[in-house]
C-alpha cells in the first residue's frame, strides 16, 4: 500500500509541501545578512520552550500519557508551547501517539519502525499512510482533548499562532529573527523528535520486555530531553520519568521535580520496585534509586 502515490492523500500532500517549506526556509541561514547572536539567542531560548516544554513535557508525558497534574492555566500555557513548535495540533498529536503505543512496531502504528528508519523518522508524514488516523479516529483516541473547547480552538488554529509569532519575531528582530526563531528552530524540533520514533527504535539497549523494538538510546536522550529513554518510556508509559536507572539523566523529570517543588505540578506518576522487576530482562538491575 506504501506505493500508492500520495497526490491520493491530500494530507500528505499539505503535510509534504509544510515541511519542505520550512526546510526551504532555514536554508536562508547562508543569506547574506542574516546571521545574528541575538537570533541564535531567541532561536535556542524558543526551541527550549516549544521543543523542551511544549512537546516533551506538555503535549507528550503531560497530555498523552497524564503522568501528571499541573495547574489548569500552566496546563493550557504548556499546549500553546506545544502548538507553536507547529508539529500539527493537539489532538491530532496526541491521538496519533496513542496509537503509536496501541500498536507499536506493528499494523497500526502510523511510524512503523519496520518499514524502515526513513519511514519512521518523516516519511509516514508526508507519504501515503494506511495508519493515518481519520478525524473521527483522532477523536475516538482523545476524548479528553475533544471535549475540552480550549483544545479544540488551538486544533484549528495551530498554523495561525506560529504566523502570529513569526509576525512578532519580523517586527522585533527583522529577517534574521524570523529565520532563526521559526525556520531554523523548527526544523532542529522536528528532526529531535523523529529521532525519538526512528533512532530509538533503532540503536541502543532494552532493559524491559515490551514486545517491541523500543531502545534506551543516550543520544537521543540527550538531545530529546529525556525522551530517548524510549524502552522504559514503554514499557511504562503512565510515568513522568523516562530516565529510570541512575546514569539515564532525564532533563524533562528534573523539570517536573522542580515544578513539584514550586507547587505548580502534583500526582506525579511512577511505576514500583514491583513493576520494575516484573518486566526486568534482568532481574535487579532495573531499580530506580
Amino acid at each position: 500500500m506504501q506505493a500508492v502515490s500520495q497526490t491520493r492523500d491530500p494530507y500528505a500532500l499539505r503535510t509534504g509541501v509544510g515541511l519542505a517549506a520550512v526546510h526551504v526556509g532555514a536554508l536562508a541561514v547562508f543569506l547574506p545578512h542574516t546571521f545574528s547572536w541575538s537570533a541564535i539567542i531567541v532561536a535556542t531560548v524558543l526551541y527550549y520552550l516549544t521543543g523542551a516544554f511544549g512537546i516533551t513535557l506538555g503535549f507528550h508525558r503531560l497530555l498523552t500519557h497524564r503522568s501528571l497534574k499541573v495547574v489548569k492555566p500552566l496546563e493550557y500555557a504548556v499546549a500553546i508551547l506545544g502548538t507553536l513548535a507547529l508539529q500539527g495540533g493537539p489532538i491530532e498529536w496526541i491521538a496519533t501517539h496513542r496509537a503509536h503505543h496501541a500498536h507499536t512496531d506493528r499494523e497500526g502504528d502510523p511510524h512503523d519502525v519496520n518499514r524502515g528508519l526513513r519511514w519512521a523518522h518523516m516519511q509516514w508524514l508526508y507519504r501515503y499512510n494506511d495508519a493515518r488516523l481519520s478525524k473521527a479516529e483522532q477523536l475516538r483516541l482523545a476524548p479528553d482533548l475533544a471535549n475540552d473547547k480550549f483544545y479544540v480552538f488551538l486544533e484549528n488554529t495551530y498554523v495561525w499562532w506560529q504566523v502570529a509569532l513569526g509576525l512578532v519575531l519580523f517586527a522585533i528582530g527583522g529577517w534574521s529573527w524570523l529565520v532563526y526563531g521559526v525556520f531554523v528552530r523548527c526544523v532542529a524540533t522536528y528532526h529531535i523528535t523523529w529521532l525519538v520514533n526512528s533512532a530509538a527504535h533503532h540503536d541502543g539497549y532494552q532493559t524491559y520486555r515490551t514486545g517491541d523494538k523500543s531502545t534506551n538510546n543516550w543520544w537521543v536522550a540527550f538531545l530529546a530531553w529525556g525522551e530517548g529513554w524510549h524502552n522504559n518510556h514503554h514499557a511504562f508509559p503512565f510515568s513522568a520519568r523516562h530516565g529510570l536507572r541512575w546514569f539515564e539523566f532525564d532533563a524533562t523529570y528534573l523539570t517536573i521535580r522542580i515544578l513539584a517543588a514550586l507547587r505548580l505540578a502534583r500526582d506525579i506518576k511512577l511505576p514500583t520496585p514491583a513493576m520494575l522487576d516484573r518486566l526486568a530482562l534482568k532481574p535487579n538491575v532495573a531499580r530506580t534509586p
